[in-house]
């Protein structure tokens, strides 16, 4: 991963403002949300939903829900949002590709690394936009901090740490919290230090009963030399969402439950003392809360699959982006069970 805008821009897939028909799939805790969003995002039309089970949450509108992905693409759809469990992202997404429609994928990419890796080489290969729905990183906090460090700041950044607590989400099923939940911490560090990772060590525990994991600590570093820590878990009842990116200018603080940024700056430290005149340390400087403009993460992000659409400049996330962060999290499980540093 040389670019992380790597597959984000180029030539239009559809008419810059051509309304695009789209289509969804899995009308669940998710797929409700984005009913709503697409239908307020301008350019973008809901035209057609799907999902097996039905629309107990009651957002198809006027739409005939269909049973399965091939009903879907019977609709005419320009492009579809899948948000099914995560292991039917690879038959659907297959489903899609095939048939020449584009999509945007809910987090993460696949069920595992394997068939991240076909998904993404099917929609290449058929000359497709293909996303995925990290919705994070359309947190206004991060979106400023990203901003802000790629203007240089914070200066090199050091250390990007990560917490995501909270009680356990009723909607899971079918994965862990790695899967669920750190996915986004790894995709979010990757992308704030513009640099893929280079190894991971991580442990595990199962408290809750299930056959999957609940807590993870994970530590690694990227490959640009950063290091990086996350502790994740669904089994607190403080729910915590923080991101704190240290560097030789001071360190940017992103509390995405409230979209807030703050920055400490390092201050000065002179010491009279000659014994401590050799430690080149820091002090607490001034602190800033930037007044940002605070949008609906799950909007923006749908505004960056459209602007990806008409080939315009997006923050959109490339399915090869999607199927890294999948194959790090992937590494987090195999070193928690195997007590080993995985490098990638």
């Amino acid at each position: 991963m040389t670019d992380q805008r790597q597959g984000q821009s180029g030539a239009a897939a559809l008419p810059e403002g051509k309304t695009i028909r789209m289509g969804l799939i899995g009308l669940g805790a998710m797929g409700r949300h984005h009913a709503r969003v697409i239908r307020e995002v301008e350019g973008m039309e809901l035209v057609a939903v799907a999902d097996a089970q039905g629309d107990k949450h009651g957002v198809a509108g006027g739409l005939e829900v269909q049973p399965d992905v091939e009903s879907l693409i019977a609709q005419g759809i320009d492009a579809a949002m899948v948000a099914v469990p995560t292991y039917l992202h690879e038959p659907v997404g297959l489903a899609l590709a095939q048939a020449g429609v584009h999509a945007m994928i809910e987090k993460p990419i696949a069920a595992t690394y394997e068939e991240g890796e076909r998904v993404a080489a099917a929609f290449e290969a058929a000359g497709l936009v293909g996303c995925v729905g990290y919705v994070e990183r359309c947190n206004p906090a991060l979106l400023e901090m990203r901003h802000r460090i790629e203007a240089g700041e914070l200066g090199n950044v050091y250390q990007i740490t990560t917490s995501r607590q909270g009680p356990f989400p009723a909607r899971i099923a079918d994965v862990g919290v790695v899967k669920d939940l750190a996915t986004h911490d790894v995709d979010l560090t990757s992308w704030i230090a513009q640099s893929p990772y280079s190894l991971i060590s991580a442990q595990v525990t199962h408290r809750s009963g299930r056959e999957h994991e609940d807590m993870v600590v994970a530590s690694g570093r990227l490959q640009n030399g950063t290091i990086v820590n996350h502790i994740v878990n669904w089994l607190s009842p403080l729910k915590v969402r923080e991101t704190v990116a240290t560097g030789e200018k001071g360190s940017f603080i992103a509390n995405t439950l409230s979209g807030d940024l703050t920055f400490v700056a390092n201050g000065d430290v002179r010491s009279d003392w000659d014994r401590v005149t050799v430690f080149r340390g820091v002090s607490e400087g001034d602190s800033i809360r930037y007044a940002i403009a605070k949008r609906e993460p799950l909007r923006v992000e749908q505004e960056n699959f459209r602007d990806r659409l008409w080939g315009k400049e997006s923050e959109s996330v490339s399915m090869a982006e999607g199927v890294h962060a999948l194959k790090v999290v992937e590494a987090v499980l195999e070193s928690a069970s195997t007590g080993t540093t995985i490098t990638l």
